[in-house]
């Protein structure tokens, strides 16, 4: 499927950028799939304002390819959507692995309904960047592609800006999800799509949970040659959106009203903070992100959308301390969770 393909609407919405969440995976205390908790989390996120959902990415966690989850989970976040609502909604479909595997999720993903393909590299740690390429242009045959720079902490490659010029000339790449965590390889990505002439057509959404904010109201200026470039993220496509999704997207809406702007306001700018220390709890930075999935659930929990921490690994749990700091930072941003929403809404979500 070539982007040209995808419906109009949802190619508008993608270019022009929304909020994204990366969707959990609700279990059972059998580590079963919970039906119920999984479609009342996509109707949450839905409800919420979300401009789409990412499933099958780590926040859905990797493992439900092991267990034969992976085209029921797409399936089932698909046919919850198309139930709930008739707004357009852009669906983003996790790829991992090999060639061969990667390929065959894309075909998945594309046969269910899926726009595009979030691709992870984790699987080509011991590749070249010429083989890199070669495995993101094979993907892309079969769908549209979100690129996705992920932080080394969690089995990302770190890779050059002539790699991201390289991939961002894939015709086929829609939008890339920037999640370094780190502001050189940030800028990296940014210089090699301007590089590639490819800023109209390919959508910067950020991934980098430590300045979700920043990332999208700042302008960015390249310069080449004398010349200088601005431009912006588009949206975000995050695990930390997750959690707090009602918040999430009006935090969203007003970082894209002060872009474009001669100046932006001090508490708009100092919120960034606010939120990256509600992802240190929810991401157990202080653990090298060891609990991030866990920590996600937890807060989810707490709201009544999942019943348990369960993962798929009975080793990804929270952390010693990390209970400590969710509480630290929910009783301290209180204002930034949507715990009204969801219980105003929870029993409908469940039905």
């Amino acid at each position: 499927m070539h982007h040209s393909q995808i419906n109009s609407d949802i190619r508008k919405l993608i270019a022009e950028g929304t909020v994204l969440p990366a969707h959990p995976l609700a279990l059972t205390a059998e580590r079963r799939l919970d039906k119920t908790h999984q479609r009342a989390l996509t109707r949450y996120y839905i409800d919420a304002g979300a401009g789409g959902l990412a499933v099958g990415v780590h926040t859905t966690q990797f493992a439900i390819r092991d267990v034969g989850l992976y085209r029921p989970v797409l399936e089932l976040a698909a046919e919850t959507a198309a139930s709930w609502t008739t707004r357009p909604l852009a669906l983003v479909a996790g790829l991992v692995g090999s060639t061969s595997q990667a390929t065959t999720e894309a075909r998945t993903a594309r046969d269910i309904g899926y726009h595009a393909g979030l691709l992870s590299l984790a699987a080509m740690k011991c590749a070249s960047e010429d083989e890199i390429i070669a495995h993101c242009t094979a993907v892309a045959a079969e769908i549209p592609l979100v690129g996705f720079y992920l932080q080394p902490a969690v089995g990302g490659v770190i890779l050059s800006s002539r790699f991201w010029q390289r991939f961002a000339a894939i015709d086929n790449v829609v939008a890339i999800k920037i999640a370094p965590f780190n502001r050189y390889r940030t800028l990296d990505v940014l210089r090699g799509v301007a590089a590639a002439g490819a800023l109209d057509r390919v959508a910067l959404y950020t991934g980098n949970d430590d300045h979700i904010l920043l990332d999208l109201m700042l302008p960015f200026d390249l310069r080449d040659n004398g010349i200088t470039t601005r431009t912006y993220f588009k949206g975000g496509l995050l695990g930390h959106w997750s959690v707090w999704t009602a918040t999430a997207v009006k935090q969203f809406e007003r970082c894209k009203a002060a872009r474009h702007k001669d100046s932006v306001p001090a508490d708009l700018l100092a919120l960034d903070a606010r939120v990256t220390d509600c992802n240190s709890a929810f991401f157990d930075v202080a653990n090298n992100f060891h609990g991030c999935i866990a920590g996600c659930h937890e807060v989810l929990r707490r709201q009544g959308l999942m019943q348990g921490l369960w993962c798929l690994d009975p080793n990804e749990a929270l952390s010693p301390g990390q209970k400590e700091e969710i509480d630290r930072v929910t009783r301290e941003h209180a204002d930034l969770s949507d715990d009204a929403f969801v219980a105003a809404n929870l029993n409908k979500w469940l039905a």
